[in-house]
């Protein structure tokens, strides 16, 4: 919970990701942003593809 609380921004690869969150942690759409990534949850941790599908798109969602 306190990752949560510190959180500007949330990533969620599914919707059913940000909608266990929403559900779970009521109030996090009260202070965070959350964007759905619309990534499978097919990956290994550390899967080098997911890496670079992370690297490619996280920036762009984060303006840097």
């Amino acid at each position: 919970m306190a990752d949560i609380r510190w959180a500007d921004v949330i990533m969620a690869m599914e919707q059913k990701h940000k909608d266990r969150l929403t559900t779970d942690f009521k109030q996090i759409q009260e202070h965070a942003i959350i964007h759905v990534l619309n990534i499978p949850d097919d990956y290994q941790y550390m899967d080098p593809e997911l890496v670079e599908h992370f690297e490619a798109v996280v920036p762009l969602l984060l303006e840097l």
